[in-house]
This record gives structure tokens, C-alpha cells and sequence, in this order.
């Protein structure tokens, strides 16, 4: 195999590790947990799993190798290698491109099937960008759940699309937000009820609507929240009881005091939260999925979507405050997940997704930080079906290879590198400034 970068062919991996473990010698190497790299680093994988992570201070062990190998197949000192990345929110039903309202909406009058077709045929795509899981947050049709089973089907195997779990349809009351992704409570005699029967249609945790989303125009939350504590906590507890997590879309500093109050596993969005909620999350070891995605959206496309200078301004506000939320939860130890709000208007699956991690970046958070929380945090966290989100021995063969270290800079993931995904190989192209939509997000799914 190539040992110049230059010429660095990863077909050759992708034949390779089907057939025999492969040994690759790179100058960097990200485990999705430290806060060091691995420089230089060895790794010995084969098509479904890693077997051998370590430093130059020793060889992989001769019984992870082919019968008598003694070198690396390549060896790549210009390249770090990290795993593939967590999309901790993103909606796979809806198509998040599109700013244009009058579009969107005759996209949710497609059937179930149409948008579980659309859905599917993201998956190279959202690939490419290097993301590997996605935790979808709900839909009403089963799109979810669907992707999800077909996900679990291949558990362990190679498979073509990644990484899937799914609440299938949200929980919301009658009447209130969410009504394209969520089905209410109201439908059943109690939260426990309700939380069963999303059990019994396959879902793999719970969300919760908590309560409406940002006005723009009056740049806050003016809604009340549409969960109690009692209520958000008798979910928690119906969820656990069937051993699943919960998690909880919540803007608006009273509504996100109740989800915290109840005992989810973590808070979606969190605009307009307090420093001392933020000590709770830190101290009851919950996440935080902030979305900036969706609200940036808003402002970097303020012409196309008909917002003046004054919203404008108001939506600046809700970033700036949202970034300095960032910045201190960090500083303070709080478990940061990472998650764009893919589908939302503006948000492109994957490529939202770097788009996310670049604006956590620009609030402030160390680049290394923003890498973890989706990898390594997100895997730990959210404990998926099988071990990905990290570089070790047993974890599954998602990785991406790049000239660049995105430990220094998050955005160097929208430039050149290379996926290998199960055994496959996948050119990442280059996605620059100008092809990566800047998403401008309140976090309104």
C-alpha cells in the first residue's frame, strides 16, 4: 500500500479490511474522548471493528495482524484520523434545505412512504459531511422508527446507513407546538399510556414537547410551557421504567426549569437558560443540546425569510446570549451534546450539522470540546446500541481521515478528507464556506 499522503488511495484500505486487519501508521490521531491527540498513532481495524489504538511506544500485538506482517499498510504521517460523527437532533423526515415556507409546506403533504423514501435517500449524502449516527428527535408518520429498525437489523454488521434511534412521534398536548412531529397525550388515559404505546410502536427513548418555541418577532418565548414538572417527571419515570432515556424540547427559562425539574436525560435547545440551570445540568450530570443552527438561519438569511432590522437585531441578541451560555456551561463542566436541529427550515442534514459544530466554535467553546460532544460525550451520554463515537478496541469502523486537525479547528471538517464507513470508502468532498448554508437557528424543533 502508499506510504506517501500524497498518494494516499483508501480503496485500498476499503479492499482491504474485508478481507484481513489492516495496520495504518498516522501522524494524529483523535479517540473522541481525550482532550490529547495520539501523535503518532497506530491503528488496526478491520471492516465492523477496531481492534488496536496505541502510540509509537509500542507495534499493534502480532496476534491483531496478518500471520507474519511486521510493517503498516500505509503509513500516513500528514493524516489524523477520528471517529465519525454524533448528530445528537436532527429530524431525518423532514428535508431542511429549503428557506421557503410555501415549499416546506408542500413537502409535509407527502405520504408517510414519500418521506420515508426522501429520508433513506439522504443517507449517502449525510454520510459524505462524516457524520455516522443521528438520534432523530421524532416525527408523527413512523419515518423515524422505520429508519431506525432497518438501522437495528444490521446491528453489528455492515450496514449502509449508520447509526439510527428514534422516540417516534414526540409528546405534546392538543393544540400546542409540534403538531407535524408529534401526536398528544391527550390520545391516551395518562403519560404512562402514552409512553407505552410509543414503546409498543418501537420507539428507542422519549421526547417531549415541553414548550412553544422562540417568537421571532418579540425575540423571546412568549408561550407558557406546555409541561408541568409533575407531568415532564411522570414521563421521565414511565420512560424508565421501560429502561429508555427521555429528552425534552424546552426554550424559556421557566419551561426548561421544569424539564430539569423532571429528570430528563437531556434539554433540547435551552435558549434563554440560567446559569444557576446551568449548575443543575452540570451537578445532575444531564445534557444540553443547545441548536444554534436553527436560529442562525434566521439571521444569515434574514432578506429570504422577510425579517427586518429590528428582528434582526432581536435574533443577534438570542445568539450572542445563547453563546455566552455556551461559553460559561463549558467553562463549568456541564455535559454539551451536539446536535443541529437537521431538517428545520435551513438546515441541511450533515452539512447543518458542521455548520453546528462551527458555530459552538464561534461562541466559544475549544474546538477540542466541540469535537467531543459529538463523538465521544454524545456516545456516552446517549449510550446507542453499539460503540461508536470512539477510537478503541471493539468499537465499530467509522472513521474519517483528514490532512487537517480538527482538534485546532472544528470547520476543517467541511474540507477534503476521506470516510471509511464499515468497510467502505467515501470521498468527502470539499465543502467550503460558500456550500456550507449558514444556519442561523433558534432550535425550533
Amino acid at each position: 500500500m502508499d506510504n506517501d499522503p500524497e498518494l494516499f488511495d483508501p480503496s485500498k484500505l476499503e479492499t482491504a479490511s474485508h478481507e484481513a486487519p489492516v495496520w495504518v501508521h498516522v501522524g494524529r490521531l483523535f479517540d473522541g474522548h481525550s482532550n490529547s491527540l495520539i501523535s503518532p498513532a497506530h491503528l488496526v481495524y478491520d471492516a465492523v471493528k477496531i481492534r488496536y489504538v496505541g502510540g509509537d511506544d509500542a507495534s499493534p500485538p502480532a496476534n491483531l495482524l496478518r500471520p507474519g506482517q511486521t510493517e503498516p499498510d500505509a503509513k500516513l504521517p500528514e493524516i489524523t484520523v477520528l471517529p465519525m460523527l454524533i448528530e445528537a437532533h436532527a429530524h431525518l423526515f423532514l428535508d431542511g434545505t429549503p428557506v421557503d415556507f410555501e415549499v416546506r409546506r408542500k413537502y409535509l403533504t407527502l405520504s408517510p412512504e414519500e418521506l420515508l423514501a426522501q429520508a433513506r435517500n439522504r443517507w449517502p449524502e449525510i454520510l459524505a459531511t462524516g457524520v455516522g449516527t443521528v438520534r432523530d428527535a421524532g416525527d408523527k408518520d413512523g419515518v423515524g422508527l422505520r429508519l431506525a429498525a432497518e438501522s437495528a437489523e444490521t446491528r453489528g454488521q455492515i450496514s449502509t446507513t449508520g447509526t439510527i434511534d428514534s422516540p417516534g412521534a414526540a409528546i405534546h398536548h392538543q393544540g400546542r407546538y409540534a403538531s407535524f412531529m408529534a401526536r398528544p397525550v391527550e390520545e391516551f388515559t395518562s403519560p404512562a399510556a402514552c409512553v407505552a404505546d410509543r414503546v409498543a410502536r418501537g420507539a428507542n427513548r422519549i421526547k417531549l414537547i415541553a414548550t412553544g418555541i422562540i417568537n421571532f418577532k418579540a425575540g423571546q418565548v412568549t408561550a407558557p410551557p406546555q409541561m408541568s414538572v409533575d407531568e415532564v417527571r411522570a414521563f421521565v419515570e414511565a420512560a424508565r421504567e421501560h429502561g429508555l432515556q427521555s429528552f425534552a424540547h424546552a426554550s424559556g427559562t421557566d419551561g426548561i426549569e421544569n424539564v430539569i425539574e423532571g429528570g430528563v436525560t437531556t434539554v433540547e435547545h435551552g435558549f434563554f437558560v440560567s446559569r444557576q440551570q446551568l449548575s443543575k445540568l452540570r451537578d445532575r450530570q444531564m445534557g444540553w443540546v443547545p441548536t444554534f443552527a436553527p436560529v442562525q438561519v434566521q439571521i444569515d438569511r434574514a432578506s429570504e425569510l422577510g425579517w427586518d432590522q429590528s428582528i434582526t437585531s432581536k435574533l443577534r441578541r438570542i445568539i450572542e446570549e445563547h453563546s455566552e451560555s455556551l461559553r460559561l456551561a463549558s467553562e463549568m463542566g456541564v455535559t454539551i451534546i451536539a446536535g443541529s436541529d437537521a431538517g428545520s427550515c435551513g438546515v441541511p442534514h450533515g452539512l447543518g450539522f458542521l455548520r453546528e459544530l462551527e458555530l459552538m466554535q464561534q461562541a466559544g467553546m475549544p474546538p477540542v470540546e466541540v469535537l467531543k460532544s459529538a463523538t465521544g460525550t454524545s456516545a456516552a451520554l446517549l449510550d446507542f446500541s453499539e460503540p461508536i463515537g470512539r477510537l478503541a478496541p471493539g468499537c465499530r469502523t467509522r472513521l474519517i481521515f483528514t490532512r487537517h486537525d480538527p482538534t485546532v479547528d472544528v470547520t476543517t471538517l467541511a474540507r477534503e478528507k476521506t470516510i471509511l464507513f464499515d468497510g467502505q470508502a467515501i470521498a468527502g468532498s470539499r465543502l467550503t464556506p460558500q456550500t456550507v448554508p449558514t444556519v442561523d437557528t433558534a432550535g425550533q424543533g
